[in-house]
């Protein structure tokens, strides 16, 4: 590695041991983006590395709110602006009870580098809080957004911080915090938060939007082995929004899902997640709040693996939707095993860094990382941003279109970095390369 990397690396594992999530992102993205440092002094010089790996502001709140039963209970919140080096700080909220600042600090630096190559102006954020909504009533979820609304509301707005919906956080709790966010600020803003409801300033195609995104990223990979979805089987995890666009959109392009899991194990469905029927049952079962799949098996007759996870699965092509860390290396090996083609990151971060590393030193499987794959959710918020400011509202054709063109782009320039540093078809460190090279001049062009 670059020496200047080492000495960053360095200080980093030295500071930051106790923030393993956002340490091993961080060390990770130095390792791939190696093979571009050496062509400029200017970053060392301008001490670009280490201004690039701490974020610009770091937000934490406490956040009491009352139950139905009139009890109170306080949970921390965060909100981590990483870098708005192109535009406006932008990112998810999460309400997942595992919420730390380690792993807002990951997500807002992955954020970064995946808004990047959007196309985009805009830079990376994240935040959330360690609440958990499951088993919750609106009534509780919604005195919950207020609270954490009031503590984050004069940190966001349309040209200074954008916050999303993540785990935890969707059409209701965005409108509830965009509700207190017009409440505390007397402002109908409508581009302070994005993934809001199509009546009120929502994009089309927001919810399927990470799934979408995801295959439409891995057509332009089957493209370049002359190859189309029709007819592949796709083993993917999860059964929340990302998988629903996941699934929705592999069954117009002829292929088939044949797994959809959750906390509590996964479910096989051999005919394929396809039907209409099947989409709105996996709505109902996010609706509900209980993070279950096996309702999935009961309804439709379907055989349920507890506690297990789905990639034991024979299939064409693996696609992580559900959360970070979720394939070991013990699950890498399997997904070897049963000879995989692609193996496409539609979640943040779902392997760890062995298994990860496994993946992609095999020669028989191509892999891409959720910088690159993933970017579907935050192009179209990119886009809920844009038709904000015009006060139009674009037709779904026409975003879907605009979607589709993104992930091919981003597919395309991160292909050609790779190539262009000698490293051949590696799409993660293309995406990274790529996305440092823009971030960096961005940076070095605004000075200190």
């Amino acid at each position: 590695m670059n020496e200047y990397a080492l000495r960053v690396a360095e200080d980093l594992r030295r500071r930051y041991a106790h923030e393993p999530e956002y340490l091993q992102a961080v060390l990770a993205w130095l390792e791939l983006i190696d093979p571009a440092l050496g062509e400029n002094p200017e970053y060392e010089r301008l001490d670009l590395l280490a201004r690039m790996v701490e974020p610009d502001r770091i937000v934490t709140f406490l956040v009491p709110w009352v139950d139905d039963q009139g009890r109170t209970h306080t949970n921390h919140g965060y909100r981590v602006q990483f870098s708005n080096a192109l535009g406006p700080y932008k990112g998810g909220l999460r309400f997942q009870p595992g919420v730390n600042l380690s792993v807002v600090k990951f997500l807002g630096f992955e954020q970064t580098y995946k808004n990047a190559l959007i196309g985009l102006p805009v830079g990376g954020a994240a935040g959330g809080a360690d609440f958990d909504p499951r088993g919750r009533s609106r009534r509780e979820v919604m005195r919950f957004c207020q609270s954490f609304m009031t503590g984050l509301y004069r940190y966001v707005g349309a040209d200074t911080d954008v916050p999303a919906g993540d785990i935890g956080v969707g059409d209701r709790e965005i409108g509830y915090l965009y509700g207190a966010y017009k409440r505390l600020t007397g402002r109908a803003e409508r581009g302070a938060l994005t993934g809001k409801g199509v009546t009120y300033g929502g994009s089309k195609v927001r919810q399927e939007a990470a799934g979408y995104g995801a295959v439409y990223f891995l057509c332009r990979m089957l493209e370049r082995r002359g190859e189309t979805l029709e007819g592949k089987r796709l083993v993917i995890s999860g059964f929340g929004n990302t998988a629903w666009g996941v699934c929705r959109k592999a069954a117009q392009l002829g292929g088939k899902v044949v797994t959809l899991s959750g906390p509590d194990g996964y479910v096989y469905d051999p005919d394929g997640v396809c039907a209409q029927e099947k989409f709105d049952f996996m709505a109902e079962m996010r609706a509900g709040g209980e993070d279950r799949v096996e309702p999935y098996a009961l309804r439709f007759g379907l055989e349920f693996f507890p506690g297990r996870k789905p990639w034991e699965v024979p299939g064409d092509i693996v696609m992580p939707c559900a959360t970070q860390n979720e394939i070991a290396v013990e699950d890498a090996v399997r997904i070897l095993v049963n000879r995989v083609g692609y193996y496409v990151e539609a979640a943040n971060m779902p392997a760890t860094p062995d298994a990860l590393r496994l993946l992609r030193l095999s020669p028989d499987i191509l892999v891409a990382g959720a910088k690159a794959s993933g970017a579907g959710g935050v192009a179209v918020s990119a886009l809920e941003m844009v038709q904000n400011s015009l006060r139009y509202s674009w037709p779904r054709k026409q975003v879907e279109e605009r979607l589709r063109q993104i992930m091919a782009d981003i597919h395309d320039v991160s292909a050609a970095a790779a190539e262009a540093y000698g490293l051949g078809y590696d799409l993660i460190a293309g995406n990274d390369i790529a996305s440092f090279q823009k971030v960096s001049q961005a940076m070095m062009a605004q000075g200190l």
